[in-house]
């Protein structure tokens, strides 16, 4: 075996992958940043995460490559990056790439001169030329010779690039009225782009984007309108009786190569699980349709099963790949049904879930609902139905006995207090005591942990914090303690709540820029400093941050919090209405901020009957804005 380079005293799964490449990777620090100066080698910095297919593919086509090794380590400075710990590095190198080459992705590969300004870069590379995309050994002896010969144009091209990738991030505009008058140009930008047939938003690959959802939803319980509750209820059918949702164990798989919603990449992300768990109560609180609450519940199922630390926190992701191959612990062929079912169950099953002999992927089957549009309810399929979840509890502990996935274990702050939120919004929606102390387990973690001196941390690996926190993991912790707050009343949450926000505004905000910067005063000194407006996958950090100031200053009559998000939010609104599939938690922010949001105080014992009937009335229903 290969002698370990230095990542190998690292603590993140991602890095520790690598730590046997016969690459001379360096994590991101002092000693990379050097040596990169001080021999005057450009840096190829390579960003990804465990959970990532594609970046498993590339390091086995090039970074176990000894051939292909001595030509990066020969050129090079070589670091790896795990964007999970390092959010600002992936946020400002990506958006290079974006500007580059016109779309992003991970692995993120990227090459920057000795002052850490990108210059060149892309994704996935093969190792050898391939559908249009240069063989990796050649792209790096390409721009190796760019480099040495032609050394004054690539300096020029980086600071041009830098500093448009920082005008990027720092895209405010000037401050503009705040008007409910944006969430309608939002919506219809958004119902435009609406896949009627298979729901989503576009065509292939389909992400599933919750907070746009969110947006849609709100957009609905606000102006009573049908054509967003029907974008939302569409959407979440055809994602909850598609291949993106294990049928069998529960949970949301990352995105959908196909429109509809059939064949996923099978990574499975907390984030994602998190916050459409939440959506799905919401969507439930919202139309009373049982189906919604039982993806949602049978979503917490799987993350307690399989993604819960007996510590109470949560770990990051699940793999896409077992023994080396995408798909293969979660996919099925007929003759393995029979086996495990019986002919006369098998064939019922296989026909439930569209199990054929030639199968749906790769000659295997990746269980659907494909009749799901017919009326199989329990109220008239109940015999059916019942045959189903036997056999589901009988292929599930079949599949157990399968090579899983590697689990990243890691605990990230930000990822962990959105499963938090969701667990304390199952505890209100079911009044099961069993999610409350869940949620409460987390935060109890998390404040213990993580937070310490008053300062919160990112991620917690091998007993020990590390890495101080983003914005994001601060704005995301207090919404989560929030609504614990709203499950348990128990006074401490909000109270650490309250200490973390003028903490936040402390650490991140600039008064003179007007910005949020994802980044604090005490994090090392990028390139850029980075301000991401973008919601993703999750929501920016900052968007989230201005809902949780405009709460907070309701709540604590806090002028300076409602100045702060007031100005952050008047200067996105045109940016908003430009971009909304990029911005849904931006327009949340602005329903909170243009709606008359109901502040409900109830007076009494969380254990008193009485108080418990009036919290119920309020729990009846989703109000998104409301306070309590």
């Amino acid at each position: 075996m290969t002698n370990p380079n230095r990542l190998i005293n690292e603590s993140s799964p991602y890095l520790l992958q690598h730590a046997y490449n016969p690459v001379d990777w360096y994590p991101w620090g002092k000693e990379a940043l050097t040596k990169s100066k001080v021999e005057d080698k450009p840096i190829l910095l390579s960003i990804g995460y465990s959970a990532c297919h594609w970046c498993h593919v590339m390091a086995h086509e090039s970074f176990e490559n000894d051939e292909i090794a001595e030509l990066m380590n020969l050129y090079f400075v070589c670091i790896k990056v795990d964007r999970e710990e390092r959010p600002d590095l992936d946020s400002i190198y990506m958006k290079a790439i974006q500007v580059t080459t016109g779309s992003g992705g991970w692995p993120l590969t990227a090459f920057l001169t000795p002052d850490c300004k990108p210059f060149y870069g892309g994704t996935y590379f093969p190792p050898e030329d391939r559908h249009g995309i240069p063989g990796f050994p050649k792209l790096l002896k390409s721009v190796s010779d760019a480099y040495i010969n032609s050394r004054s144009e690539i300096d020029k091209h980086s600071v041009k690039l830098t500093e448009h990738v920082e005008k990027m991030m720092n895209n405010t505009g000037q401050i503009n009225k705040i008007s409910a008058s944006t969430l309608k140009v939002a919506f219809d930008s958004f119902y435009s782009e609406f896949d009627h047939e298979f729901g989503g938003f576009g065509t292939s690959p389909k992400f599933p984007q919750p907070v746009n959802f969110e947006f849609a939803l709100r957009y609905h319980i606000r102006f009573q309108d049908k054509d967003s509750l029907r974008v939302v209820e569409e959407s979440l059918t055809h994602m909850a009786n598609g291949g993106i949702y294990d049928q069998i164990g529960g949970g949301f798989h990352r995105y959908s190569t196909d429109e509809k919603w059939i064949v996923p990449h099978f990574e499975k992300m907390l984030y994602d699980n998190a916050l459409l768990t939440s959506l799905y109560l919401h969507v439930y609180e919202t139309t009373k349709n049982q189906f919604y609450l039982e993806i949602a519940e049978d979503t917490l199922s799987y993350v307690k099963r399989e993604m819960l630390d007996p510590d109470g926190s949560f770990y990051s992701s699940q793999d896409a790949d077992s023994e080396g191959i995408e798909g293969k612990f979660f996919v099925w062929n007929y003759e393995e049904i029979l086996e495990h079912l019986g002919e006369k169950e098998g064939k019922i099953f296989a026909e439930y879930f569209g199990v054929t002999a030639n199968g749906n992927f790769e000659g295997k089957s990746i269980l659907i609902k494909p009749n799901y549009h017919q009326n199989i309810s329990p109220e008239n399929n109940h015999e059916l139905l019942k045959s189903i979840n036997l056999s589901k509890e009988k292929l599930l502990k079949a599949r157990n006995t399968r090579i899983p996935p590697e689990t990243d274990k890691k605990i990230i702050t930000s990822w962990n207090a959105l499963m938090m939120k969701a667990f304390s919004e199952a505890a209100i929606t079911t009044n099961n005591p069993g999610y409350l102390k869940i949620a409460k387990s987390n935060a109890e973690f998390l404040t213990n942990k993580l937070y310490k001196s008053s300062i919160l941390y990112r991620t917690y690996q091998n007993g020990e914090p590390k890495i101080t926190g983003f914005l994001e993991d601060y704005s995301f912790l207090i919404d989560a303690l929030l609504k614990l707050h709203e499950a348990s009343f128990e006074s401490k949450w909000i109270e650490i709540a309250v200490d973390l926000c003028y903490e936040m505004v402390n650490l991140f905000w600039d008064d003179s820029k007007g910005t949020l910067y994802d980044t604090s005063t005490t994090h090392e000194t990028l390139v850029i400093r980075p301000s991401e407006w973008t919601d993703n996958a999750i929501p920016a950090g900052t968007s989230l941050a201005v809902e949780v100031l405009l709460k907070f200053s309701v709540i604590l009559d806090e002028q300076l919090f409602n100045n702060i998000a007031t100005r952050i939010l008047g200067s996105m609104t045109k940016i908003v209405e430009q971009f909304p599939s990029a911005s849904g938690q931006w327009l949340n922010a602005i329903d909170f901020y243009t709606s008359n949001n109901p502040e409900i105080t109830i007076v009494g014992s969380k254990t008193n009957k009485n108080t418990q009937m009036l919290l119920d009335e309020v729990y009846k229903t989703y109000i998104p804005n409301k306070i309590l």
